[in-house]
């Protein structure tokens, strides 16, 4: 992720033992809201968010002038829901009466759809005697950009309107410097006592044992008066709509691990939250709170973990990338025909130029993985019409690996990038002091990644597989590159008094000898040799590496190591995914579900919800995972490194064309005794698995069948 840009948040009082409580998330569509446990926004990364503009950045709501204390809060496992229970302090005299603390239940549900926050703010008198609640909101809309809300400075912004209220409503307006009106509306089911531009009070009279229910909405265009059938209908859709996107593709199952299938469910529901339906497809967007829009890396490693599940992610990505490829050569953007998005935005910074990503497209592995994802595709579900349909752009892709990514004609993909507005570093590890020598000095450009030429290696191979079927008669000379990217990554990458592979060359062609997790990122594309895979398994297996959480993305004891980092020592969950996939590959199985348990241990700490990263300090017994403080959670390729893991475990390949699942050597995660796999589509067939495990050993049972599907073991 672009880190240029990440802030640290405002503490509130919520605290809390994993430092992630207070980021409580909605999502659908271009819109997103975040609140701390009480359901208020308060400042920092709060507010309700459409299309990268804050459209409401305060509300508090406060009963009898005092913040009600907190009873419990949280979402709910579809993610659609976030419900606040709490209760009041003690209320001011009125009239002569007083009420106790904790009499009332105030309960807040809400939830986002269609651009819209819906909000059910439900008041139950449990006391012995009548109460009258005197319930104020204080809010406020600032329209601020995403990337001011990140910390970025403006010398100048655009004209806020005064607010207009209207009884039960009240409308902002703002004109941004690039010209676009943006408004946002705030409404009651209840006309206020008092209402005014940035506080709404009410006076409610709750005789004991009744209860009663205000209606709240607020989105970006002028508000329907809220109410009950309003809410409950758009909360029926909202439902509907999220169970479509979490039963899409196969599923997994564990019958008697009830905590492992929480897990499961969790991640699943929170790779649902992040996928948005475009028109040209379901994308998952990259994160909450910071990257919520499509990610041409996040989005093409996420569906790449879901490919075996619901090849429907890795369709969308690849259209809707494809779409966006550059065509013309920009500094500021960092573009160049042919080269695959990083990231888009739609806020008015973005509009304006004033950073350069409204399209912006400075990751230097996107292209590599782009094409790389459309060879695994077709061979998971042999849809060669999508292929026929991305052929131009995949040529177009690897014209720029060949033109524009290998700038010094040696053969290795580099980047260095085109205006000073643009990133640094254009790896996943995108900090500004990720990629250093082991003095701790930055290289001069331009720099070849470790990883990226293992893309690139994948990419090639996936061309040359492509060609016949494409009718395109350079098969052999896209299979030629790919073994050209092998040998010079053996040749000039590996470390022989290490045992391992740098990290990077730098412009010089000197390599950065820091040992970094990217090697794992290697395994997972299978350029290395098996005896060299073997020695680089082992040192990530190995304690520098190994936290107990999870594979650390720098090893202990290097010149920028440190674990509460970004990237020089924390702990990724796609990273280590990646790296025990790519152990996986080279038969390393029992690695794997080593790697796949400490993963789930972290998970149960963060409440079942991997966040983006964590600190990589060494596990301790009976002590959680340090949280890293603005993480991004949930994550979409945090989220679906549990489903990548499985699947190597598992050792699952599918073949569409050949109607093949083939299995070899599967494994369980340790304490899991059986896994079902159902509704796995292979071509036009489809099947269901069962992995029980078998005193040492995991046999799989085919069940339900249906089509030309062959199960095949490989031991």
């Amino acid at each position: 992720m672009d880190n240029a840009y990440r802030v640290q948040t405002n503490a509130t009082e919520s605290g809390g033992a994993d430092g992630l409580e207070r980021l409580m998330a909605l999502k659908d569509g271009d819109a997103f809201l975040v609140t701390d446990d009480w359901g208020d926004l308060r400042g920092g990364a709060d507010g309700l968010f459409v299309d990268d503009t804050r459209v409401l950045s305060r509300l508090v709501l406060t009963a009898g002038n005092a913040r009600p204390s907190l009873l419990s809060s949280g979402v709910s496992q579809d993610n659609v829901c976030f419900t606040c229970h709490s209760t009041n302090r003690p209320l001011p005299p009125m009239g002569g009466r007083s009420a106790p603390a904790g009499v009332l239940h105030i309960e807040r549900r809400r939830f986002v759809r269609d651009r819209r926050m819906y909000e059910r703010v439900r008041m139950v008198n449990h006391g012995v005697e009548d109460v009258l609640l005197p319930l104020a909101f204080d809010f406020a809309v600032d329209f601020a950009d995403i990337f001011e809300v990140r910390g970025t400075r403006r010398m100048q912004g655009g004209q806020a309107e005064a607010p207009v209220h209207d009884g039960r409503r009240v409308t902002f307006g703002y004109t941004g410097l690039d010209g676009v009106g943006r408004s946002s509306c705030l409404s009651f089911s209840e006309p206020p006592a008092r209402l005014s531009g940035s506080r709404a009070e009410f006076m409610f009279s709750l005789p004991k044992g009744r209860r009663f229910d205000l209606y709240i909405e607020c989105g970006p265009d002028r508000c329907e008066q809220p109410d009950e059938a309003r809410y409950r209908r758009n909360a029926i859709q909202a439902r509907l709509a999220m169970r479509a996107r979490r039963r899409r593709g196969a599923s997994v199952r564990g019958p008697r691990s009830p905590r492992f299938n929480d897990w499961l469910d969790q991640s699943r529901a929170d790779v649902a939250l992040l996928t948005t339906d475009l028109k040209t497809g379901p994308y998952p967007y990259a994160g909450v709170p910071w990257f919520s829009t499509p990610f041409g890396r996040d989005g093409l490693i996420t569906a790449w973990q879901m490919l075996w599940l619901d090849p429907s992610l890795a369709r969308g990505v690849l259209t809707y990338l494809a779409m966006r490829q550059a065509t013309e050569v920009s500094a500021f953007q960092d573009a160049a025909p042919g080269k695959i998005m990083h990231e888009t935005r739609g806020g008015e910074m973005s509009a304006l130029g004033e950073v350069p990503f409204g399209l912006y497209y400075g990751g230097v592995d996107t292209t590599c993985l782009f094409v790389a994802l459309a060879g695994a595709y077709a061979r998971r579900t042999g849809d060669f019409d999508l292929i026929r349909q991305l052929w131009p752009s995949l040529v177009a892709a690897v014209g720029w690996m060949k033109d524009y990514g290998d700038i010094l004609g040696d053969g290795l993909i580099r980047y260095q990038r085109g205006a000073d507005t643009g990133l640094s570093n254009q790896g996943w590890k995108d900090s500004e002091d990720s990629i250093f020598h082991t003095d701790g000095r930055f290289p001069k450009g331009p720099i070849a990644l470790l990883e990226v030429q293992g893309y690139a290696y994948a990419a090639w191979q996936a061309m040359a597989a492509l060609a016949t079927p494409m009718g395109d008669d350079r098969q052999g000379t896209w299979a030629a590159e790919a073994e050209r990217v092998r040998a010079l990554v053996e040749d000039r990458f590996w470390m022989e008094d290490e045992g391992f592979y740098a990290i990077a060359l730098d412009g010089d062609g000197v390599p950065c000898r820091s040992i970094g997790s990217n090697a794992g990122h290697l395994l997972f594309t299978g350029l290395p040799s098996v005896e060299r895979a073997r020695r680089v398994t082992n040192r990530l297996l190995g304690a520098e590496f190994r936290s107990g959480w999870g594979i650390r993305t720098l090893a202990t004891g290097q010149a920028r190591f440190n674990p509460m980092s970004y990237h020089n020592g924390s702990v990724w969950p796609h990273d280590t995914a990646m790296a025990a996939a790519g152990m996986a590959r080279y038969g390393e199985r029992r690695a794997v579900a080593l790697l796949l348990g400490e993963i789930y241990a972290a998970a149960a700490h963060f409440r079942l919800r991997l966040p983006e990263l964590f600190c990589g300090f060494e596990r301790n017994s009976g002590e959680p995972p340090i949280a890293y403080p603005v993480a991004c959670l949930p994550q979409a390729w945090a989220a679906g490194s549990v489903f990548l893991m499985l699947q190597s475990a598992l050792g699952i390949d599918i073949d569409a064309l050949a109607g093949t699942v083939e299995i070899s050597d599967p494994i369980l995660p340790a304490g899991i005794d059986r896994l079902n796999v159902n509704n796995l589509q292979v071509g036009d067939g489809r099947v269901d698995l069962t992995f029980q495990q078998m005193g040492n050993h995991t046999v799989v049972i085919p069940r339900r069948r249906e089509g030309r599907v062959t199960v095949r073991t490989v031991s």
